[in-house]
């Protein structure tokens, strides 16, 4: 076989051929710039030195051998070995030549690479393969490119060692893999390893981190219950992404269930957020919602730093949307965040969730809330089941491209021997000496027919005698005194027109006053106060049940 015919075939090759045949036309015709060096004396750099010899004058053959990459050349449609340079016989021993390529470099076919040369045979256009190992336990790059000669037609394949670029794109890998596990195991630290469970609404939630070539984000959610039986809820997405997002989201969130201890409403908890978010960093910026459920109004209250809303389903399968108000994001500064609610009634789901659940790049967002929106709709059973569904029917999988947080709740609707364990009583006390005796007679009453244990009846009249007078004494009207049951615990709350907060004091012996809170907060289990949204407060105090009494 001519190879000096076949390797002339060399990417590139071809051009140059034809430059100079173009040249060797008419080599005596006269240059039409006098200037101009004659195409004879092309590769001639002075008139004083020696011609150098064209590439096609060179002996290719011994060029190939010293070439430090891996050639060789088959043809014909079995891919008959012609050639194989020193380097090639260097990494894998010497080939015989003749045979088909398939029982002669049989490291090419364990890398793959028949097909490939099949195509470049049928299409006549050169093929890459990058960074494949080979036997050796070396990386090579290979190029397939077609050569012809007459009705001869063969590949030249050409293999660059590319092992050390591999190793450093492996450490590379391993060091972001690393990283990311870091980022994941605190973001997961970081979220509640056990939601608390109210005693009204019934909780699940998720989350998962982006795929394996995404850094975990920011995503975060909270269950936090603020006592008398009501529970703040929470959600919100650090923006960026890597350990420094999981660190300024695990700020928040412990930012969170602090300022929720103050009993604030949800605009204000904001607020107070906003500053801390620029305190920690005025680069990061956060998306958050804040909302508080009272079993007692049937209402979500809520406040949104440029979060996404809230979706709630009724029981009759209606999904309404919580838009407004929306504030701009956390860190942004300079902004009087706003609540707003949503009806939130017996048989009732909401849902809360990070972008990650409803963003595509091939689609609106818009598109993504009206899907999780029609998700929610046929979406029926435990709050666990539903976020399983919602996030199936969004296409979140383990590589997707985003992190994912969504936080359920329903507020079950109760019927039968269940509807027994949770009752609600109230009474509005119009001010006077005679408000009090009524109070402790219609407490006695209720927890009478509540069949509550006889210490827990004259505890609970203590308790509710107690926050009546406070509030007699300090308060304003309009007053009511609320009593509820549920199936855990027995809650007892006054309010009025004052916004005055009560506090626990040491009372000298010869003060008249301020030994109510203290009594209180002495034989309950637990006791708060908070400011109201209409002006005036609340005061109360719960008693954690007997097993028995359930």
């Amino acid at each position: 076989m001519n190879f000096t015919r076949w390797s002339a075939r060399l990417p590139g090759t071809q051009r140059r051929a034809a430059a100079r045949t173009d040249h060797s036309a008419a080599p005596d015709r006269p240059a039409e710039n006098p200037s101009a060096v004659p195409a004879a004396r092309a590769e001639q750099l002075t008139d004083e030195h020696a011609p150098v010899p064209a590439v096609d004058e060179l002996p290719v053959r011994e060029v190939l051998d010293r070439v430090p990459a891996l050639v060789a050349l088959v043809h014909g449609p079995d891919h008959r070995v012609a050639y194989v340079n020193d380097a090639y016989v260097t990494a894998f021993g010497v080939r015989p030549l003749g045979e088909p390529t398939r029982e002669s470099l049989p490291e090419l076919d364990e890398l793959g690479l028949l097909p490939l040369l099949d195509q470049v045979l049928r299409s006549r256009k050169p093929r890459t393969l990058k960074s494949r190992k080979a036997p050796d336990g070396r990386s090579y790059t290979f190029t397939c490119t077609p050569v012809t000669e007459g009705e001869n037609a063969g590949v030249l394949v050409f293999a660059t060692d590319v092992t050390d670029h591999a190793e450093a794109a492996e450490r590379l890998r391993a060091s972001e893999r690393r990283q990311r596990e870091t980022a994941v195991t605190l973001q997961r630290s970081l979220l509640p390893q056990e939601l608390e469970e109210p005693d009204d609404l019934r909780i699940a939630a998720t989350y998962q981190p982006g795929g394996t070539e995404a850094a975990v984000g920011g995503d975060w959610y909270d269950v936090i219950t603020l006592g008398g039986g009501r529970t703040a809820l929470v959600i919100g997405d650090v923006m960026g992404r890597g350990v420094r997002a999981a660190a300024v989201m695990g700020q928040l969130r412990t930012a969170v269930r602090a300022y929720a201890r103050l009993d604030l409403p949800p605009h204000e908890v904001l607020q107070l957020l906003d500053g801390l978010a620029t305190e920690i960093d005025a680069n990061q910026i956060a998306t958050c919602v804040y909302a508080i459920h009272d079993p007692n109004e049937g209402r979500l209250v809520y406040a949104s730093a440029g979060h996404l809303p809230i979706l709630v389903r009724d029981e009759s399968g209606v999904v309404l949307r919580a838009d407004e108000p929306t504030g701009p994001p956390l860190g942004t500064g300079g902004w009087m965040h706003a609540s707003g609610s949503i009806p939130l009634g017996p048989g009732s789901t909401a849902v809360l969730y990070t972008d990650g659940l409803v963003e595509r790049r091939d689609e609106d967002l818009d598109e993504g809330i009206a899907s999780l929106e029609r998700a929610l709709s046929g979406a029926t059973g435990t709050p666990q089941v539903v976020c399983d569904r919602l996030v199936r029917s969004a296409g979140v999988t383990a590589d997707h491209d985003d992190d994912v947080a969504v936080l359920v709740l329903q507020h079950p609707a109760r019927t039968g021997p269940d509807s027994d364990l949770f009752r609600n009583a109230a009474l509005e006390l119009l001010g006077g000496i005679e408000a009090a005796p009524r109070a402790r007679a219609f407490a006695s009453g209720v927890l009478t027919s509540w069949r509550f244990p006889t210490e827990l009846h004259d505890l609970g009249v203590l308790a509710a005698s107690e926050l009546v007078a406070n509030s007699l004494q300090h308060g304003t009207p309009p007053m009511r005194l609320r009593l509820r049951r549920t199936d855990r615990r027995l809650i007892i709350e006054v309010t009025d027109g004052d916004d005055h907060l009560p506090r626990r004091r040491r009372a000298e012996p010869g003060d008249e006053s301020g030994r109510g809170i203290a009594i209180v907060a002495t034989i309950a289990s637990n006791w708060g106060s908070r400011r109201t949204p209409g002006g005036g407060k609340a005061v109360w105090c719960e008693f954690v049940l007997p097993k028995n009494s359930a």
